[in-house]
């Protein structure tokens, strides 16, 4: 036997112990973190003003751009103003809803997980 294990191993593609000596490389695939969609939600006693002011100041908008997020905001009842990171997300809703309770204003503000094409709910 172990001349025909010997003879294998000068076979040129074989290692000693008669295999092929190719090297397979795994490969992990790294998976994106989860991203959060942060929701403005409308009510009656928040100024309009207010909301707008809170999509420029704590979303980077432009003025016509919260003016138009805070009318969508107002007709639909709820609008997404960005998709984060759970942390930025988390964030970000906390800096609102502290904003909004000291200015006396009953705005809410909430993040939900997106659900992205592709992905496994």
């Amino acid at each position: 036997m172990t001349g025909q294990a010997h003879i294998m191993a000068d076979r040129p593609g074989r290692d000693k112990d008669g295999g092929t000596g190719v090297k397979l490389e795994t490969r992990t695939k790294t998976q994106r973190p989860p991203l959060y969609k942060v929701l403005i939600l409308n009510d009656d006693y928040t100024p309009m003003e207010f909301v707008v002011h809170v999509l420029e100041r704590f979303f980077g908008l432009s003025h016509a751009q919260a003016f138009d997020l805070m009318l969508t905001v107002h007709k639909k009842g709820l609008a997404v103003v960005g998709v984060y990171s759970y942390e930025i997300a988390e964030t970000k809703v906390a800096l609102v809803m502290d904003f909004a309770q000291r200015h006396q204003h009953p705005l809410q503000c909430t993040m939900e997980k997106e659900c992205r094409p592709g992905a496994a709910p």
